[in-house]
């Protein structure tokens, strides 16, 4: 077991590199292109000095201003004694700060490890411990919750953390706003090394980390810009927790950049404010989770906003309902696209010149011609195309390995590595996957499995319902019974109506619910999913 202090010395301890021939693969075959993540917003403010990159309710800056602000950033933490390969936590809302602090670390050659506003004590001083960070980066607070006090307890439990410094009123810390310095250089940086961490998004334990090499991120972000067609003219908002890869680099903030658009930050994602900073800021495109999705689209009956430049609409991070898809682009007039996809690698779009069919019913095609995917049954063995099975999945941007987790990887990969998602998927003669549910997050009722997504979908579909779980309960004659918990506008319906209608729909017996419960909402957990787990212990 590696000690806390070597652990902080020694950044590639516990990495798991892509094999040596297929990197040469990706290599010559373009996906790599050998540049460090650092240099995306270098070539931006090269081909476009003074386009807007960064709009605020305080103003804006070029990317020129940006890039200098970077700049002194990077030599700033270089100055307060950071030096490369060393891991910093990084902990901030959806501010603008973020990405000179983002940029300013990959510029270092320091390893920001993301994480998102709503992890507390046990997750933070998990990951501070796990990647050996010398330094955590936080806001003083958010909402009613002060972050200086978190970072008192996890810099007393974790004996490698030398720095905490805060953006606002920094009390016994560091001011992030005074770590700038000038420099003549900065570190090299190798583009095969690892250029950041992103945290696992499971439900139950405690998350992993995810290492990305700056060639498969910079791949991730370019290629993804590209299927979205984002360009010069773009302006991304950013409403999900920017630290989560969807918002981050699917295209995100990253391909923003990578494509010479411009970036907005919102802290609320509520249609009242996000709408506003729509109209407000022009914003073309910004991703979402389904139940924000349902949000805005009810939100346009009583909201007044123009929100007539939003071009394209993300929807991902869960499966987005057929039912719910059809009101999107009717709703909000932006075109709906359908992501799929995991901070371990691989992602799936729907394209913007897809039918409407492929759009509203599936979760997208893969976005590489070298991912490499698999659709398997229990045993292992490849399933037709149309039949469901678990996907396995490989490729130029998909990790190896969990960061420091031998024993998780000898499981969550195959022995010729491919990545065990969980996910179990239905493959289309297209490419396209419909996702039916997770392996994990099926019922098992008496001997027949119920697909959660699947139950999800068709209590939707009853009038009056905005939102829908389905859980399984212990159950001592079944093993788990069948739990539907409902969020819904108007009457509550019974258990009896409820079975009627999904009967009805022609789902089967033992898929029908034993339980029914009303919700004000649904727990969600810091990635956006339904917290199954919260609901199970309700």
């Amino acid at each position: 077991m590696t000690s806390p202090t070597t652990a902080a010395q020694d950044h590639r301890d516990g990495f798991v590199p892509f094999p040596a021939d297929l990197a040469e693969q990706y290599r010559a075959a373009g996906y790599w292109a050998g540049a460090p993540l650092g240099e995306l917003l270098r070539t931006a403010a090269r081909q476009w000095p003074e386009a807007t990159a960064l709009v605020t309710a305080d103003g804006s800056l070029t990317y020129a201003e940006l890039d200098a602000a970077a700049d002194r950033t990077a030599h700033g933490f270089l100055a307060l004694g950071l030096t490369p390969g060393d891991r910093v936590v990084v902990q901030l809302p959806n501010v603008p700060e973020f990405l000179r602090v983002l940029f300013g670390l990959l510029r270092a050659g320091i390893i920001p490890v993301l994480t998102l506003p709503a992890h507390r004590r046990a997750e933070i001083e998990h990951l501070t411990r796990l990647s050996g960070a010398v330094a955590y980066l936080i806001a003083d607070r958010l909402g009613d919750f002060d972050y200086r006090a978190l970072a008192g307890e996890v810099a007393a439990a974790v004996p490698t953390l030398e720095h905490v410094l805060v953006l606002g009123d920094p009390g016994a810390f560091t001011d992030l706003n005074s770590v700038a310095a000038e420099g003549d250089s900065l570190p090299e940086v190798d583009a095969n090394d690892i250029a950041l961490m992103l945290v696992s998004g499971g439900t139950t334990g405690l998350p992993k980390l995810i290492a990305r090499t700056h060639n498969d991120y910079a791949y991730n972000a370019k290629a993804s810009a590209e299927v979205c067609g984002l360009g010069p003219r773009d302006v991304y908002l950013a409403t999900l927790p920017a630290a989560h890869n969807f918002p981050l680099a699917c295209p995100g903030i990253l391909g923003t950049v990578a494509t010479g658009g411009a970036v907005t930050f919102t802290l609320d994602p509520s249609p009242e404010n996000a709408f506003a900073a729509i109209e407000k800021y022009g914003v073309t495109v910004t991703a979402l989770v389904p139940p924000l999705a349902q949000l805005w689209c009810a939100a346009t009956e009583w909201e007044e906003a123009d929100l007539s430049t939003l071009r394209l609409l993300q929807v991902g991070g869960a499966r987005l309902a057929e039912v719910n898809a059809v009101e999107v682009t009717p709703a909000l007039g932006a075109k709906l696209q359908q992501v799929f996809g995991m901070a371990e690698g691989l992602l799936n779009y729907t394209r913007l010149d897809d039918s409407d069919e492929l759009i509203t019913t599936t979760q997208g095609r893969p976005l590489s011609p070298a991912d490499e995917v698999r659709v398997v049954d229990g045993d292992g063995n490849d399933v037709a195309d149309g039949e469901e099975g678990e996907l396995l999945t490989r490729g130029p941007y998909t990790l190896r390995g969990y960061y420091r987790a031998p024993e998780h990887n000898s499981r969550a990969f195959t022995p010729d590595g491919y990545y065990r998602s969980g996910d179990l998927v239905r493959r289309l003669p297209s490419g396209h996957l419909v996702v039916s549910g997770r392996i994990k997050d099926v019922i098992n009722r008496g001997g027949e499995n119920i697909s959660c997504d699947e139950l999800e979908e068709h209590l939707l579909a009853y009038p009056g319902v905005r939102h829908a779980a389905a859980v399984g309960l212990p159950d001592a004659a079944l093993g788990e019974k069948a739990c539907a918990v409902l969020v819904v506008e108007g009457d509550m319906p019974t258990l009896a109506q409820i079975k009627t209608f999904l009967t009805d729909r022609g789902l089967a017996t033992y898929k029908l619910p034993d339980v029914l419960r009303q919700a004000d909402s649904l727990p969600i957990t810091a990635v956006g999913k339904i917290d199954k787990k919260a609901l199970r212990g309700a």
